[in-house]
């Protein structure tokens, strides 16, 4: 293995914060380009599904792969490898001529993206000592409130450019961030005991894309036929099947892909049920302007404004709570997270009888509870739990069980809101399940170690600015 200095952790958080803002910001800013894309390619709505379908799908497939390659391959040269397949996605969609070209640049975007937030996570475990994690994760933490206000913004002053000018500006970006990136990022290396774990990749690549893919063309308004098509429910059977053979697979490994060993330690699965709970509440945000709609009488060119709140009280919560973590440690964090989020949930749930005023402040609650439950106190664990050699890993895990989470919730909130008809009734319902959602959060969160509790002492960062 290989020492390096790093120059500052203030330059280094920088580059992780770029490029972590940059992968966010795109979710966020393909938007305002959706509609002008419907008009110059002359597709559908469900064709413009596709651009979000086929980037969570490469998404969740490039997370576990690019986080395994960033232990055995290091950190810098992996980070760097994502930012630039993320910028020659951007500029594939930029340069398009077509719209199928379009939906293959994005799973390019997907896939570069998928690497970028684990290793960022990994790479603050690997420098930075136990007790100011916290406050890093928090700063990257801030990164996807910000870029959900800074996206629609900045698409709106480039818009009228043209839409591909909403992709162009990632690649200045991206030139940035690989250039500060070669001076700053770590090269910390964990070389694996066996050659690399090339069927366990395959499978679990063929696994969650079905699961992805066949969720996502699951309609609401159809189920049972849905559900028995093959292109959708059958997907997530193949799915399904597949998870005992990569299990097998994984247990026979010399270099797992993801090492089935860690969820033995209790700490690293209670996070994963945590996620997966907090992936399905988050699903539910997508559904929060239609809501305002349906049940508060808000105009459609208004509704997405009133996330501002939500965004706010997350973008502000992020920061605090990491510094909350240094201090108190993760247990009194993601409880206090998961109380709130369980009262904002609620009073969304019944909130139509209180009118916008208190749509705006429970959805505020909403987002303070998860910026004390997404991201940092759960990443901030993982980094204490997890091997050295397996950080990164541990940080895919987290964007693969969340995803799955999400996937599943918005499946599941789409069938509820379209068997009612009162659609003020059907997502006060649909709020109310996640709020039950949340409570078992909560109920999980007191196994959550407190911070007297002793960390293994391998997980102990270099300091100095020295790397393993």
């Amino acid at each position: 293995m290989g020492n390096k200095k790093i120059a500052s952790t203030g330059s280094l958080m920088l580059v992780l914060f770029l490029g972590v803002l940059m992968g966010a910001m795109d979710i966020a800013i393909i938007g305002p380009a959706l509609p002008s894309m419907k008009g110059d390619f002359g597709v559908t709505e469900r064709d413009l599904a596709l651009l979000f379908s086929v980037y969570i799908l490469f998404n969740l497939v490039g997370t576990p792969l690019m986080a395994k390659l960033s232990d055995l391959f290091g950190r810098r040269l992996v980070y760097i490898v994502d930012v630039v397949l993320f910028a020659l996605g951007s500029m594939g969609v930029a340069l398009a001529p077509s719209f199928a070209a379009i939906v293959a640049a994005r799973a390019l975007q997907g896939f570069g993206a998928g690497g970028i937030f684990p290793v960022a996570s990994a790479v603050i475990g690997d420098v930075f000592p136990q007790e100011k994690r916290g406050g890093a994760l928090g700063i990257i933490g801030m990164v996807f409130g910000l870029a959900f206000i800074i996206g629609p913004i900045l698409g709106g002053i480039l818009l009228p450019f043209g839409w591909r000018w909403l992709f162009w500006i990632n690649v200045p970006l991206a030139l940035l961030v690989i250039v500060l990136g070669l001076g700053r990022l770590p090269h910390a290396r964990h070389p694996a005991p066996g050659r690399f774990d090339s069927a366990g990749a395959l499978v679990l690549s063929l696994l969650l894309g079905a699961f992805a893919f066949g969720l996502s063309r699951m309609d609401s308004q159809a189920f049972l036929s849905s559900l028995m098509a093959p292109g959708a429910g059958g997907l997530v059977l193949f799915a399904i099947v597949l998870v005992p053979l990569f299990i097998a697979i994984e247990r026979k490994a010399e270099s797992p892909i993801i090492d089935l060993g860690l969820f033995a330690n209790g700490q690293i699965a209670v996070t994963g049920v945590l996620n997966v709970l907090a992936g399905m509440v988050e699903s539910g945000l997508v559904f929060l302007p239609l809501y305002a709609v349906s049940a508060f009488g808000a105009s459609k060119a208004s509704a997405s404004y009133l996330l501002l709140p939500l965004v706010l009280a997350m973008s502000i919560g992020a920061p605090l709570v990491g510094r909350a973590l240094d201090r108190l440690g993760p247990r009194p964090v993601v409880l206090f997270g998961s109380a709130t989020l369980s009262l904002g949930l609620l009073g969304l749930g019944f909130a139509a009888p209180f009118g916008l005023a208190g749509f705006i402040v429970t959805s505020a609650l909403v987002g303070l509870g998860l910026s004390a439950l997404l991201g940092a106190p759960i990443r901030y664990i993982l980094l204490h739990e997890a091997p050295p050699a397996q950080r990164s890993v541990a940080q895919g895990l987290v964007n693969i069980q969340g995803g799955a989470g999400q996937l599943v919730a918005a499946a599941a909130i789409g069938g509820v809101t379209a068997s009612i008809a009162d659609k003020a009734l059907a997502f006060g319902i649909a709020f109310r399940m996640l709020a039950i959602v949340s409570i078992v959060a909560f109920a999980f969160s007191f196994a959550i170690k407190g911070k007297s509790a002793a960390m293994p002492a391998a997980q102990t960062a270099v300091t100095g600015g020295e790397l393993p």
